[in-house]
This record gives structure tokens, sequence and C-alpha cells, in this order.
């Protein structure tokens, strides 16, 4: 299986569950290792953000949160959701405050919701 199968196999995995993750504890669960590990998981991410978005579907990385991010997903998870026309938030703290966890949480909520959890 691909690192990329692994990734998704594991976010549907979590949305089924109605958990969310971290960067590096997925990284670790799909068995990601050495060097750049997060940035080869990121890329992934936004991948799937891209697919996801083409075929009107919401964003399974959402479920993937930075470990300093205060619950919500690193700041580039909002600048691709900003570049797909899915997020308006303001560009000065990109990521944080009331738009982003606004956004976060309806995409959260969507994704739960197509996993069939009760939200």
């Amino acid at each position: 299986m691909s690192d990329l199968a692994r990734v998704i196999a594991a976010l549907d995995d979590l949305a089924a569950k109605g958990q969310c993750t971290t960067y590096g504890a997925l990284a670790a669960q799909i068995g990601l290792e050495g060097a750049g590990r997060i940035a080869r998981l990121t890329a992934m991410l936004e991948t799937l953000m891209v697919e996801d978005a083409r075929k009107g579907q919401p964003l399974r990385a959402s479920v993937v949160l930075g470990r300093t991010s205060g619950g919500l997903p690193a700041r580039g998870y909002f600048m691709v959701a900003r570049d797909l026309g899915l997020y308006d938030g303001p560009e000065t703290g990109l990521g944080t405050g009331p738009e982003a966890a606004a956004f976060h949480a309806s995409q959260l909520h969507a994704v739960f919701g197509a996993a069939g959890q009760d939200v």
C-alpha cells in the first residue's frame, strides 16, 4: 500500500470514529520516518485537499491538527483552502482567530457527517 493510500485509510478511520490527530501522530501511524516526514505528509494532505475540493467533498485533512495550533490545522491547511477558494479569512494571522476556527469547525462537522457520525 502506498503512503498516500495509508494516509487516506487513516483519515477515513479517524473520520468514522469522529476523532482528530496531530501531524506527528499521523506520520507515525502510517509509518513515515526520517527527516522531512512531516513535509511529506503535508504534501499528501494538500493533494487530498485539492482532490476533495474538486469533488465537492469536505476536506478530509481537517482531522489533522497542529501540535501548537490551538486545536486547528497548521497554517498550510488554510493557505491551500484559500487557494481553492474555500476559505476567506484575513491574510494577517492566516489560520488563527475566529474565522479560522469557524471554517475548520464547519469542515470538521462535514467530514464527520460524511463518515456517518451523528454530528
